[in-house]
């Protein structure tokens, strides 16, 4: 079976791409052998750890939401998800109207997830305001990125991204896919002191390092890993960890969302809590005047 991968048509299984994310629901009681997978792995994917239920109920406000924005196929049965070709792309990320949803934040602040991180850090956690609600469709993907270059200005080194499926994702819908080892890694330490120091707003540059998962392996090391998520389950992964998503190559929209977890003691990025987060008030304000990669990358010697 082949994936498309940013601009790659890759083999699951092959040298760069497999399914073999490690699943830690077993230890999840265990936060000694979490915290030691954490550093080893960069990520840990625990299966059913928030309610199917509430993850289904959730999944279908969203869908209401983006119907009322004939982002679903008209005359199409709606808990399809399947996309209106013809439609404009959905008003999702940092919508308050839709991600503080009763039954969407039911699920991003659940009470299981904030019991996890409590457990977790040892203290009560916090979440960030802003959630990165994500609608994609047939053939968009998301470029390898790390989180740090969007969310560092905490000084927090305690700081989690949670990836949330808001249903079942196949392979064919484009499921996130982690870069096993860029955490660590000592062939990715120039790119961590480099672009993994860039701040989008601050130098605004563009802010996926590639949309070549071979180039990465080649280049720095590790392994690209995903696999069939299900409703319920989500992916935590640190700043450090680079990650991007398969495309998507189905008739339906798939549903995710990124949301970040903290210490609630320690400094928080200010650009994404409160009542209406500033967010990025400079990456995207003159578009011209971002920075190409491709430069930085050049400048950078990665």
């Amino acid at each position: 079976m082949k994936a498309r991968f940013g601009t790659s048509e890759l083999e699951i299984g092959g040298k760069y791409l497999d399914t073999g994310l490690r699943d830690s629901s077993a230890i999840v009681g265990d936060m000694k052998a979490l915290h030691d997978r954490m550093a080893s792995d960069g990520y840990l994917y625990i299966r059913g750890l928030q309610k199917r239920e509430n993850v289904l109920a959730g999944r279908h406000q969203i869908l209401e939401f983006i119907h009322e924005q004939g982002a679903i196929l008209p005359g199409s049965n709606l808990d399809d998800g399947i996309v209106n070709p013809g439609a404009k792309f959905p008003r999702t990320m940092g919508a308050k109207d839709i991600t503080h949803d009763p039954k969407v934040r039911g699920v991003l602040e659940s009470k299981e997830i904030f019991d996890f991180f409590a457990r977790f850090f040892g203290k009560p956690p916090l979440t960030f305001d802003y959630k990165w609600l994500r609608c994609v469709r047939n053939p968009e993907s998301t470029g390898a990125h790390l989180d740090i270059v969007y969310m560092g200005r905490g000084a927090t080194k305690n700081l989690y991204t949670v990836w949330t499926p808001f249903t079942d994702i196949p392979i064919e819908q484009g499921p996130l896919a982690l870069c096993v080892g860029s955490h660590n890694l000592p062939g990715f330490a120039k790119l961590r002191e480099t672009y993994g120091n860039m701040d989008v707003d601050r130098d605004r540059v563009g802010g996926w390092f590639s949309t070549d998962p071979v180039e990465i392996v080649d280049k720095f090391g590790g392994k690209w890993q995903t696999t069939e998520f299900r409703a319920g389950d989500v992916l935590i992964f640190g700043m450090w960890t680079m990650h991007a998503s398969l495309a998507n190559a189905s008739d339906r929209w798939r549903i995710s969302c990124d949301t970040r977890f903290q210490p609630a003691d320690e400094p928080v990025d200010e650009r994404w809590i409160g009542e209406n987060p500033k967010a990025h008030y400079a990456w995207g304000s003159e578009p011209e005047k971002i920075v190409p990669m491709e430069k930085a990358r050049s400048e950078w010697g990665v």
